[in-house]
């Protein structure tokens, strides 16, 4: 009898054990950067009648796994890698951000590039141990024939180029292929949006729901909550039809955290400086 109940204890415990790894993450968004000056809402929401003007913010965006993987989602800029195009407030090097909440560049597994604007690439040196996720055709249009001659090459530095290509030859790099692939368990990316040539967006399980990580593929909650393009797409009628879906992808549209838009430090709970826990 003594021995039945050991047993009984024993697979209720290897039950619980493995229930609690469920694939499920907590989410930070990390601001790095932050714009001086302001920027006219017409202008970052395409057919805005609105007057008002806003601040940009640049995130890195951290994700701890209870499976151990230590995700981060895009890198940041560094100061001598490509200009902002507007003066900074403040700026601190993504990898000393990422230190705010006790996490060093050697720790991450993984970094997951939604697209390579230098805001979103130019870091990507700092975390030289991770394995690397891109988009194959965003991949191949940033190495090849966005250098050619009348290209769409916005938001994109050369600088950039040898980093990317680095972590391929290196066997880091492990391309994405389309839409709507979960790349890592519980991390699901989506693509569409056309703000580069196969950005890509995440859809992210946490404990409670999941959590849109929609990085540039929503510029601003004006964007979201109007279903209006940003300026620096391929295609403006792609970026909104994909508005429309993220927001089908969650419970509510709270859930969607856009790429840029400081209200995200102010709607979520602050753990550090700069940094707010999403879920």
């Amino acid at each position: 009898m003594r021995i039945l109940l050991m047993i009984a204890t024993l697979a209720v415990f290897m039950v619980n054990a493995l229930a609690q790894t469920t694939d499920v993450y907590e989410v930070y968004a990390i601001e790095y950067a932050a714009s001086l000056g302001r920027s006219a809402v017409k202008d970052i929401a395409v057919g805005s009648a609105s007057q008002d003007s806003i601040t940009f913010s640049f995130y890195i965006w951290y994700l701890k796994g209870d499976n151990g993987r230590r995700i981060l989602v895009d890198t940041g800029f560094l100061r001598d890698s490509g200009g902002t195009g507007m003066p900074l407030r403040e700026y601190q090097r993504p990898d000393l951000a990422l230190r705010r909440i006790g996490v060093g560049p050697d720790e991450i597994t993984d970094v997951i590039i939604t697209h390579p604007h230098y805001d979103h690439i130019g870091g990507l040196g700092l975390f030289g141990r991770a394995a690397v996720w891109m988009q194959k055709k965003d991949y191949a249009y940033f190495v090849g024939e966005a250098w050619q001659k009348g290209a769409n090459n916005a938001g994109l530095d050369r600088r950039d180029v040898p980093g990317i290509v680095r972590a391929n030859t290196e066997g880091r790099l492990q391309f994405v292929n389309g839409d709507s692939v979960e790349i890592i368990p519980g991390v699901r990316v989506f693509t569409g949006s056309k703000h580069t040539f196969e950005s890509q967006h995440l859809l992210v399980n946490t404990k409670a729901e999941k959590v849109l990580l929609a990085s540039d593929d929503a510029w601003f909650y004006c964007n979201i909550d109007s279903l209006l393009s940003i300026p620096l797409v391929f295609d403006q009628g792609a970026y909104v039809r994909q508005l429309r879906r993220m927001k089908t992808l969650v419970s509510a549209p709270g859930l969607i955290v856009p790429g840029h838009d400081p209200q995200v430090l102010s709607r979520f709970t602050k753990v550090a400086s700069g940094v707010v826990r999403i879920r």
